[in-house]
């Protein structure tokens, strides 16, 4: 991973509300194309993190760069996929996934081009005239998913966004996720409480503290080859230590 070109930089990242000092001086880089998961005990506050990093909510202190430059949204295109399916109810499954190039000025051809690409890759042609109102949980976060990748982001990040699935339904997304990832080559940081899910899903994972949150470690997991095999010894063996710094403290 080391030999990889970093893309972000997030360097002393404190955020506070008052006297509560929620994170504390983080320091981590994200490479070019790297599939990164963050992870950690319940509260340490991971959301918090993913407002901070993408800029919905001020830093106390610290500096988050992208290619060596402070981030921002005149020049940089970030995404962020939230906990809940974010549909927009009026608009159909292509309306929506289109969103994103519309309000950036895409010509009508290449927006034609891009959405139609990206129904294909994660199988929502079939429902492109779908209402949100006529679509399951997971098919929303498919269009949620569809729509942040359209877009084609410098850096995409995830925020839990299969807590509200059942099992079968999140292991399908997740392989989706995986095989679109792949194919475009989109920088992802995915935050997640669950640490199967980071084993199976990411090339490294940072564990957090407890508040005040900072990096407790960093497990690499890029050596698994994909698609992976929860029954795998070498994956039971990650799922474990990651669980291990989670749990004792």
């Amino acid at each position: 991973m080391s030999t990889r070109k970093p893309k972000i930089g997030v360097r002393q990242l404190s955020k506070h509300f008052g006297d509560l000092v929620v994170l504390d001086g983080i320091d981590f880089d994200i490479y070019e194309g790297e599939f990164l998961c963050v992870v950690g005990p319940t509260g340490c506050g991971k959301t918090t993190f993913c407002n901070v990093v993408t800029k919905l909510l001020p830093a106390t202190k610290g500096s988050i760069t992208m290619d060596g430059e402070s981030v921002d949204f005149k020049k940089h295109n970030v995404a962020y996929i939230f906990q809940e399916p974010s549909c927009l109810p009026w608009r159909t499954v292509w309306n929506d996934v289109k969103l994103g190039l519309e309000i950036k000025g895409y010509p009508a051809d290449e927006i034609k081009s891009r959405v139609s690409k990206v129904l294909d890759m994660t199988g929502l042609t079939p429902f492109k005239d779908f209402f949100p109102r006529q679509l399951s949980a997971g098919m929303k976060q498919r269009v949620s998913i569809a729509r942040a990748f359209v877009t084609e982001p410098d850096m995409l990040l995830m925020d839990e966004p299969f807590g509200q699935l059942d099992t079968s339904t999140r292991f399908h997304i997740e392989n989706s996720l995986i095989e679109l990832w792949k194919r475009t080559g989109q920088t992802v940081i995915f935050v997640t409480h669950n640490l199967e899910e980071a084993v199976y899903l990411s090339q490294r994972i940072l564990v957090c503290t407890p508040k005040p949150t900072k990096i407790k470690k960093e497990v690499m997991v890029d050596h698994l080859p994909y698609p992976r095999d929860i029954t795998d010894p070498e994956f039971v063996r990650i799922r474990k230590e990651v669980t291990d710094l989670v749990k004792w403290w």
